[in-house]
């Protein structure tokens, strides 16, 4: 590894480290699928996501009626809520995170052997046999995305496939999101395309089914983050193996900041195992 700022992730050696690692979880993981990190990472991203977006909460308490609004003032969903799962890998997070917390998904991934994984493991996920809830899988690198756009306006280079629940034959096809979710795949986008993607998801953020503001979509930004210089000053780290960086606290908050985007709140996950970089969780919009 190296810290060395000049150092910019390729696309293309980071692409050929994925598609020589197993399409298993413990190969999307690096080797800590076997141990608490496959419980405790996606239990802290629910949480997260859900004290800032509580019509994400969908299991009612024994102890409250159902009803249209909630004692704590929030109240049920108007719409079909949805997120996005950019660097989505074998669909990890989409079925232990998201399909916990919305109705529609549209994972974006750039390695076909890990999107055809997700797809043969997708019956089992929640909602998707029953037709509640529904999976897009889209295969492409994110940097060839663009978030305002509906599935089908980004093109056929995306080969999209839809599971679960279908969209009537007599509505348009949707666009925009109630969540954008990156974990662990934003290390493979150079400053320059993260800025460009993290403007486009901005704008692509959905206004609160609820009507109240303080709920608008978000941006969920989970990764490792390294120690800032010791100056102080923003800091990278530089990976050669699968040519990624991990950047640092202030690292993120300048991109952030670059990209027109307020940081509402941010979360360290607690729990992991020893060997990692710490994790932290920003929610931005």
């Amino acid at each position: 590894m190296s810290s060395l700022d000049e150092e910019e992730p390729n696309l293309e050696k980071g692409l050929q480290y994925w598609e020589n690692t197993p399409a298993t979880l413990n190969g999307v993981l690096g080797g800590f699928g076997t141990g608490t990190l496959p419980r405790v990472d996606p239990l802290g991203s629910r949480q997260f996501a859900q004290s800032l977006l509580p019509y994400t909460v969908r299991v009612k308490s024994v102890l409250r009626p159902l009803a249209a609004d909630d004692d704590d003032g929030s109240q049920s969903p108007l719409r079909r809520i949805r997120a996005l799962d950019v660097g989505a890998g074998i669909g990890r997070v989409t079925a232990n995170v998201l399909l916990h917390l919305v109705d529609d998904v549209v994972m974006v991934e750039p390695i076909p052997k890990f999107v055809e994984q997700a797809v043969n493991a997708a019956e089992k996920w929640k909602g998707i046999s029953s037709k509640e809830k529904s999976v897009t899988f889209l295969t492409g690198p994110l940097q060839h995305f663009d978030p305002r756009k509906t599935v089908k306006d980004n093109g056929e280079e995306f080969k999209p496939r839809r599971m679960g629940w279908a969209l009537p034959p007599t509505e348009e096809d949707e666009s925009g999101y109630d969540i954008v979710w990156c974990q662990w795949a934003l290390g493979h986008l150079s400053d320059a395309d993260l800025v460009t993607f993290f403007k486009q998801a901005r704008e692509s953020l959905r206004r609160s089914p609820t009507g109240r503001a303080q709920e608008d979509g978000l941006v969920v930004v989970k990764e490792n983050v390294c120690r800032d210089s010791h100056e102080g000053e923003p800091a990278v780290v530089f990976d050669y193996d699968d040519s990624s960086v991990t950047r640092s606290n202030l690292k993120w908050l300048q991109i952030f900041k670059e990209a027109g985007l307020t940081l509402i709140r941010d979360k360290v996950q607690e729990g992991l195992p020893d060997g990692l970089f710490e994790v932290r969780m920003y929610a931005l919009r």
